[in-house]
């Protein structure tokens, strides 16, 4: 049975605490914590807002972040985003954690049953980034390793991700990523994907028909958050075209959201402990 994917309005959590601690390393880190927790651009005097803390030491405070590679200045000069070395500081926690190897598990198990490449992803600005990947044995195959990045514009997974915002977030997003075309099934009018992405949003899976590289066809799926709330997970099967069409992908959508339920059990789990442990 095809599950409807869950419609989210949007995918910011609650706001934490603005930019409390005791020392100003935890101040600063107060304040990366209040950037992330929105999904939008701030100014000096929006986070002077934000926050309660006084002008000149929030400039100082994004004068240290900016230097550190851990916020950027936007094209205006006057706001302000996350920066390089955070994000990719986030991808490595994601990359790197300790449910990796369960969640591996779970990929190498949905390889052997559907005989095809699998691999788990996440958003990451405009772009979708590979978590972990499982090839598979048949020696015609597309190597994407750990890593590996894709737009999320005409990439399978990218497509659940965009159906899980809100329309300003998209608007937002895609306006600042050009929809570049990959091939000539790339979906570059606005209106063509909004159209798409609101089949994903109903259909709760997305296909990716070589939209990316030529003939590669994948199918992915969201990963639940186990919390009813939105998801930062997909699980994906690519194949070349030769072996994996739109109508046989289908057919592959059972197996492949149990993966996703047993990986977002594997979260639960690791979540209760980390409460437990607490």
């Amino acid at each position: 049975m095809i599950r409807p994917m869950k419609i989210v309005k949007g995918l910011a959590p609650e706001i934490p605490e603005p930019a409390s601690g005791d020392t100003p390393t935890m101040r600063l880190f107060g304040l990366l914590e209040v950037m992330a927790a929105k999904d939008q651009r701030y100014s000096l005097q929006g986070l002077v807002e934000e926050t309660g803390m006084p002008k000149p030491t929030l400039h100082r405070m994004l004068q240290q972040l900016e230097g550190a590679g851990l916020l950027q200045r936007e094209g205006d000069g006057r706001h302000y985003g996350i920066g390089t070395r955070l994000r990719r500081l986030a991808e490595n926690l994601l990359l790197n954690d300790s449910l990796h190897g369960a969640r591996h598990t779970v990929l190498r198990q949905l390889v052997e049953e559907i005989g095809e490449s699998c691999n788990l992803t996440a958003l990451s600005g405009s772009e979708v980034v590979y978590l972990d990947r499982v090839e598979t044995a048949a020696p015609l195959r597309f190597y994407l390793h750990s890593g590996s990045r894709v737009p999320v514009h005409c990439s399978a997974s990218g497509k659940i991700f965009l159906a899980q915002m809100s329309a300003a977030q998209r608007r937002r997003l895609l306006s600042n990523a050009p929809l570049e075309p990959y091939t000539p099934r790339t979906l570059t009018d606005p209106d063509a994907l909004e159209k798409e992405v609101q089949r994903v949003r109903k259909d709760g899976y997305a296909i990716d028909n070589e939209e990316f590289l030529p003939g590669l066809l994948c199918i992915a799926a969201l990963v639940p958050s186990g919390d009813d709330g939105p998801s930062n997970l997909c699980i994906a099967v690519q194949a070349p075209v030769m072996r994996l069409d739109a109508a046989k992908a289908k057919t592959l959508l059972p197996a492949l959201q149990r993966a996703a339920e047993a990986l977002s059990r594997i979260d639960a789990d690791a979540g209760t402990t980390s409460r437990a442990q607490a």
